[in-house]
Parts: C-alpha cells; sequence; structure tokens
C-alpha cells in the first residue's frame, strides 16, 4: 500500500508539473510581469522613492547631536597646583547636545514632501506603464503561437486531402480513366506540401520559443499554451470614432498620467527654486559640560606675612598677607557636572543676498524643465491619438480584409469542388487541377492570417480603451 501511495504522488505530482506548463493567455502575462527584468527595476525605483519621501518627512523634525570626549594632554605642561611647567598627564571629558529645527525657509520642507509625493506617484505610473506594455507584447507573441499552429494544422489537413487524391488517382490510371502523366503533378504538389509543412512546424516552434523567452522559461519542449477556439465577431469598439477612444485613453493610459505628475514635479520644482531665494530662520540650544581629574589648591584658613617690596625712601619692607595653601582632590563628577555645565540657544537667520548666481540660475533651470517637459506631454497626447486613429483605421481595414478573405475562400471551394470533379471526369488536366488546389490552399492561408492579424489589431484597441486583454 505505502509503494502504491508513493507512485500515485509521483505520477500525480509529474502530471501537475506537466499541465502547469501549458500555459493561458492569463498566466503568461502574470508570469512575464515576475519574471521581467525591467519591472523588477522599477519595483525598486518605487522603494527608492519611498526612501525619498521618508527623508522629506524627516526635514520636519529637529536635528540633535550628542558628543562626548575624553582627552591626555601628556608632555610639558603646568601643574595648575604648584604652577610650575612639568611633565606630566591629564586628563579631561566632556559631554554636549545640540538641537536644532527649521523654524522658516521658504516652504522648501513643505514643497519637498509634496514633490516626494508626486515622485512616488510617477514611479508607480511608471511600473504601470511598463507593465501595460508587456503585457500587449506577450498577448502578440502568444497569438504569433496560436497562428501558427493553426496554420500548421492547415497545412498537414491539405497534405492529407493531397495524399487521399493520389491515391484516388493512382486507382483512375489503373482503371484507364486518366493517363500515367496526371501523377507526376500531385507527387510535385505533396513534395511542395511537406516543405510547407516543415516551414510551418519551424515558425511554431520558433515563435513558442520567442514567447518562452518573454517568460523566461528554458524548457522549451515541455512548454505549451492553451489552444482555444478564437470566433471573429465584429466588436462594438469599432463601432466608436478614434476620438471617443483618444479621450477615454486620456483618463486610462498610464504614460499620460505619468506625463501629468511629471508635470506638477516640475511646477514643484520651481517652487524648492523660489524657496532658496527666500530668507530662513532656525532655532537652536545646545549644552555642554565638563571634567577634571587634576588635583586643585584650596586655602587652608591660616595665614603669613610674606615681602612684597620695599620702600625707596626709609628702606621699609612691604608686606601683605598671603593664605595658606594645601593640594586636594578634584571635585566629585557629580559637582563638576553641576558646576561646569552651559547652555546656548537662539536664533540664525540666514538671508541669502549673493551666491554667484547659482540660486537664480537653479530657478532659470526649474522653469525650462517645466517648458520642456510641458513640451513632451503635449507630444506624448500626439503620438497617442496618432497611434489610436492608426490602429483603428488598421482593426476596421483587418476586419474588411478578414471578410473578403472569407469570400473568397467560398469562391475558391467552389471553383475547386468543380475542378476536381472534372478532373476525377477525365475533362481535366492534372496541371489545371493543381492550379485550382492551390488557390484554395493559398485562399485558407490567408484567411487564417487575416483572421489573427484583426484579432491582435482589435486587441490594440480595446486595449487603449482600456478593456483588459483577454482570448475568448
Amino acid at each position: 500500500m505505502k509503494y502504491i501511495l508513493t507512485f500515485y504522488l509521483l505520477v500525480f505530482g509529474f502530471f501537475n508539473y506537466a499541465s502547469s506548463q501549458t500555459l493561458t493567455l492569463e498566466q503568461c502575462i502574470e508570469m512575464a510581469i515576475e519574471k521581467n527584468i525591467s519591472i523588477k527595476q522599477s519595483i525598486l525605483d518605487i522603494e527608492n522613492a519611498s526612501v525619498d519621501k521618508s527623508n522629506a518627512i524627516g526635514n520636519f523634525l529637529p536635528n540633535f547631536n550628542a558628543q562626548s570626549s575624553h582627552s591626555w594632554n601628556v608632555g610639558l605642561n603646568q601643574n595648575i597646583t604648584t604652577g610650575l611647567l612639568e611633565n606630566l598627564t591629564t586628563q579631561f571629558s566632556s559631554i554636549g547636545g545640540s538641537i536644532g529645527v527649521d523654524v522658516y525657509n521658504g516652504l522648501q520642507n513643505i514643497n519637498q514632501l509634496h514633490r516626494a509625493n508626486l515622485n512616488l506617484l510617477a514611479k508607480q505610473y511608471q511600473l504601470d506603464d511598463m507593465i501595460d506594455d508587456t503585457k500587449l507584447l506577450v498577448a502578440n507573441s502568444y497569438l504569433q503561437v496560436m497562428f501558427n499552429l493553426e496554420f500548421l494544422k492547415v497545412q498537414k489537413s491539405q497534405l492529407i486531402v493531397t495524399q487521399a487524391q493520389l491515391k484516388r488517382t493512382v486507382s483512375l490510371i489503373e482503371a484507364g480513366v486518366l493517363s500515367s502523366g496526371d501523377v507526376f503533378e500531385l507527387e510535385a504538389n505533396i513534395a511542395s506540401q511537406e516543405q510547407a509543412i516543415i516551414q510551418a512546424e519551424n515558425n511554431f516552434i520558433l515563435s513558442k520559443i520567442s514567447l518562452a523567452q518573454l517568460l523566461q522559461i528554458s524548457d522549451y519542449d515541455n512548454f505549451n499554451v492553451v489552444i482555444e477556439d478564437l470566433d471573429v465577431p465584429f466588436s462594438q469598439i469599432l463601432e466608436q470614432n478614434p476620438k471617443s477612444i483618444f479621450k477615454k485613453a486620456l483618463t486610462l493610459r498610464n504614460d499620460i498620467k505619468l506625463g501629468v505628475v511629471n508635470i506638477d514635479i516640475a511646477e514643484k520644482d520651481i517652487e524648492i527654486a523660489k524657496g532658496a531665494l527666500q530668507p530662513s530662520l532656525r532655532a537652536f540650544y545646545s549644552y555642554s559640560n565638563r571634567i577634571g581629574y587634576s588635583d586643585r589648591l584650596v586655602g587652608t584658613g591660616d595665614y603669613y606675612l610674606a615681602p612684597i617690596g620695599t620702600v625707596l625712601s626709609s628702606g621699609e619692607t612691604v608686606v601683605r598677607e598671603v593664605e595658606n595653601r594645601m593640594t586636594v582632590s578634584p571635585f566629585s563628577i557629580s559637582d563638576q557636572l553641576r558646576v561646569n555645565e552651559g547652555q546656548n540657544y537662539g536664533l540664525s537667520l540666514n538671508i541669502p543676498i549673493f551666491n554667484g548666481f547659482a540660486s537664480k540660475n537653479s530657478l532659470r533651470r526649474a522653469k525650462i524643465n517645466l517648458e520642456r517637459t510641458k513640451n513632451t506631454f503635449e507630444r506624448q497626447k500626439l503620438d497617442l491619438e496618432s497611434q489610436i486613429n492608426q490602429s483603428y483605421n488598421d482593426a476596421r481595414g483587418a476586419f474588411k480584409f478578414y471578410v473578403a478573405v472569407q469570400k473568397t475562400v467560398i469562391s475558391r471551394k467552389d471553383a475547386f469542388d468543380d475542378a476536381e470533379n472534372r478532373y476525377i471526369a477525365g475533362v481535366m488536366n492534372s496541371f489545371d487541377y493543381i492550379q485550382a488546389k492551390q488557390r484554395y490552399e493559398q485562399s485558407l492561408s490567408d484567411q487564417i492570417r487575416a483572421k489573427f492579424d484583426y484579432i491582435f489589431k482589435l486587441k490594440v484597441v480595446e486595449f487603449y480603451f482600456g478593456i483588459p486583454l483577454s482570448i475568448e
């Protein structure tokens, strides 16, 4: 029972793995988005923009710094106890701290925060636009795989028909209805169709590899896509006009949203540059203290008379009282911290007067960048409108072409059926029969090509209109 259960799990795991390699369009899009290097880089850009926003928030908070030091003074120094120069070592410790906060700086902190929020939004739109482009690219590659596979199926089915016709021709030759020369054209046609099948198989494999590379799948042999039967109805989107699609796209397209945000960022840069020309006011507070470790001299309370000079006229010695001193240990650390502390606080006003035109030139560059950003945005809108007009007309033209090809297929099918009947009856030679057959086969190929060309062009128009990419 244990071995049976193990075998079942292995088989189930294998088929589950195999089925996971057969992907729908939605799964392919999700995998491409997950593995795309550029998208990963764009996600990192968003994280970096989040760090910039954190910095902008931090500008509103006070700056606090603390410092401390302990020093040794070694060598020839004055002994503070005896007043004599001696070779000795003294030690000192100091501590301190300072706080500073911007009171006013031309609203630069507020504008920097607004800019950081806009930049974060711009990076998100940039990521979304990159995802949109990836979706469209994957959908194109996916449809290319389906087109090549369907084209290959048609080629194989036509080869089967031709092979069956060859057997029928051989039978008619043996019955004396056709001449032996009629078989040569069919054999040549079979050889040509076999070559076409090889080319179609190669195109199918290459398109599958191309899609797998977009998804970063290296196991091409076990990778397949879900093949669905695609109907080709006339989409309601084509009943719209390009102008309405363009207006809708202006509200949906992430590249347009990005252009609007870029203009807002450029305008905010101008406000930041103007703020640098205004006075700035900063409040500050600092605290300091120190500790000494050397012995000190203190008075004993006893005095003695010490000569300080003589009177010139009488020669009398002049004396004064001097207190005796003795050496004691330094104050305690707590007493020194209480006595030696110091504080400093106030306001600092900075008025920009002249800095080599740096601030004014920054403002000029910001204004120039705003105009450049506006021009870029207008060009983006013009390009989008042109792309929508072209895509819309391409889709309508592709649909009309598909309808015309369908009519051609019906006509070529009727012509081929008539030629086949005449060929079997012996009133048409093999060359004319093969020509009719090849024209019919070519119409089938054109039908497949027109079908997928219309589907992709229709998906592009729907994508501009905000309809999610899907194959139904």
